[in-house]
């Protein structure tokens, strides 16, 4: 039992000799003291048996006078248990290591947000932020509990009447729902709505003041449509006049519409470059160099690591560079005078306001030179046109 234990704590080895001088090796083994043990013959060229790890390095002279060969099969005692131990031990070291530095990693505050403020500044509330501990790259353990958070933002922010600050993983956000202020009022003088162009008058409805005009009447520019003054020659109130006139109006365009056009189409060709992301840097990774194209649009999409339901502070971007190329397109007239016109009316809809309606519009004149077609169009527009004039004005005048 010594001697097993003693084997055990030294190490040995289970081996398997073949050759033609097998019974050669084994003498001249025992004879230089190596010790073999359990030899048996599987067959006339082949044993097996055990030895202690040091006499396997002292068999190797005596293997190459013998012209046998060995084959380990198995190890075993202390010295191989140690070695397998120790391997775990690594692995299990490196598993824990990474696991705390995920911790870490998601311990850490990556970003943060601000929602919600209109008068106060984002630089402002980060920096208040900042004073209670709150900042990038600080320690999740080491923050107050956000209640307490909330409130001492709440009296640092002038202007806030409250603060809530909410942790989702990585990412804080403050969320801000500030004062409401009571805008003054400014008092007006007493005006008149007038006509701001010529029209003819299709609506009009009085909140305060006098209707001058009615429907269908022809207006010029300047004439009262809502006087300001209520009540005869005796009694007259002065009056803030309010209400909507609108009226139909003719505009004039001049209208220059190409027959041929420029387009931009994608060819299908396209290189796609990687980025590695770490907190907020990308780093190429792959498809390096210059775009092999002369013209070309890039559209970038990125990826964020998530474990479970919280993001990580790292990812990949994948940027897709796509060849473009410029083709010219020949219209027909018909087609340019529709575009023409179709880009006229939004522009007077642009400037004459969105509630306006186009009624009508005349092509006056129209001719094709030069690859393009021009021509003369009048519109027929339903619009507002009232605008206002103070009282002062019309008493001076």
């Amino acid at each position: 039992m010594n001697a097993t234990w003693m084997q055990w704590l030294r190490g040995f080895v289970s081996i398997r000799v073949r050759g033609g001088a097998i019974e050669k090796l084994v003498n001249a083994a025992l004879a230089k003291g190596l010790q073999l043990w359990s030899i048996r013959h599987t067959n006339d060229r082949e044993l097996v048996c055990y030895l202690q790890v040091n006499d396997f390095f002292r068999l190797r002279p005596i293997l190459k006078e013998t012209g046998c060969r060995i084959h380990v099969t198995s190890r075993q005692g202390l010295p191989f248990w140690l070695l397998r131990v120790r391997r775990r031990v690594f692995f299990a070291a490196g598993l824990v290591l990474f696991f705390v530095g995920m911790y870490l990693l998601s311990s850490l505050v990556w970003s943060i947000d601000v929602k919600g403020n209109n008068r106060l500044s984002e630089e402002q509330i980060l920096q208040v932020a900042k004073q209670e501990g709150l900042y990038p790259f600080q320690w999740s353990f080491r923050l107050d509990d956000a209640s307490v958070l909330s409130k001492r933002l709440a009296q640092q922010l002038p202007g806030a009447a409250w603060v809530g600050v909410e942790k989702r993983g990585t990412r804080i956000t403050i969320q801000v729902v500030e004062s409401s202020v009571a805008t003054p009022k400014i008092p007006q003088n007493p005006r008149h709505l007038v006509a701001s162009t010529d029209a003819v008058v299709t609506k009009i409805l009085a909140e305060t003041g006098k209707p001058v005009v009615k429907r269908n009447m022809r207006v010029k520019q300047g004439d009262i449509l809502i006087s300001g003054l209520l009540g005869d020659e005796n009694n007259t109130a002065a009056v803030v006049a309010k209400g909507v006139v609108k009226g139909v109006v003719w505009h004039e365009y001049d209208i220059v519409s190409p027959l041929e056009r420029t387009m931009k189409v994608y060819t299908g060709e396209k290189k796609v470059i990687w980025y590695a992301v770490v907190a907020g840097r990308a780093l190429k990774v792959s498809g390096f160099g210059k775009p092999p194209y002369a013209m070309y649009e890039s559209i970038k999409q990125e990826e964020k690591a998530a474990w479970r339901t919280m993001k990580m502070p790292f990812g990949r971007m994948k940027e897709t560079i796509m060849e473009v190329r410029m083709e010219h397109q020949t219209v027909g007239v018909e087609e340019a005078k529709a575009e023409g016109i179709q880009q006229a009316r939004a522009d007077l809809i642009a400037k004459v306001g969105p509630d306006a309606e186009v009624l009508a519009e005349n092509i006056l004149h129209e001719k094709t030179e030069n690859g393009k077609v021009y021509m003369k169009v009048l519109f027929e527009v339903d619009q507002s046109i009232a605008i206002e004039r103070p009282l002062v004005q019309m008493q001076g005048d």
